[in-house]
């Protein structure tokens, strides 16, 4: 055999100064030794492998699986998953107002409540309009119209409410009787 065949590296074999390269003048690995490093080897590849078959699998199922520390996907409270809800959807005030409807017997006693409703709500120029049935009651609500906004802007926020325009009860139809002249406006054509 020739002296630069005994000295050149097996094919294969890390090169001399290389990482996981014997160092010179260490003893050469044995069968055993190889087989431990060659084990090892396999065992890193096989977890690697593993992990991403596991990503994998989670991706396929749109995510992974809820673990011991909670987050947006655990189960939540209905009350609070409704208010995440409305906030997302910028709601709040529709739902705020949605609120005065049911609760106005609370809000503004239960007098007032007897003869006056709500019956709509103008979000873009924050007019409440209330309905009411006499004209008595309208008047009264007038004085009062001041005093609730403020205890609804309380209760909704600052600037919910900034009028409330107080409808008197509403007329009923004119009906006009079976007998009716030609071009007749109605009884108020009589007077000029």
């Amino acid at each position: 055999m020739s002296e630069s065949a005994e000295h050149s590296p097996k094919p294969g074999a890390p090169k001399p100064g290389a990482p996981g390269a014997p160092k010179p003048g260490a003893p050469e690995p044995t069968g055993a030794d190889l087989a431990r490093s060659a084990l090892r080897a396999a065992r890193a590849q096989a977890k690697q492998r593993g992990e991403q078959v596991r990503e994998k699998r989670e991706a396929k199922r749109h995510g992974l699986r809820s673990g011991a520390r909670s987050d947006g996907r655990d189960p939540v409270p209905l009350g609070a998953a409704l208010n995440r809800l409305l906030t997302e959807r910028g709601w709040e005030s529709s739902a705020a107002v949605g609120g005065v409807m049911g609760r106005w017997p609370q809000i503004v006693g239960p007098d007032i409540a007897a003869h006056c409703h709500p019956s709509s709500y103008d979000e873009a120029a924050a007019v409440l309009t209330v309905q009411c049935d006499s004209t008595a009651w309208a008047t009264q609500l007038r004085w009062l119209a001041r005093q609730l906004v403020a205890r609804l802007n309380h209760e909704l926020g600052h600037g919910t409410v900034k009028t409330i325009k107080v409808l008197g009860p509403a007329a009923p139809a004119r009906g006009y009787g079976r007998l009716r002249a030609p071009g007749s406006k109605g009884p108020g054509d009589t007077w000029g």
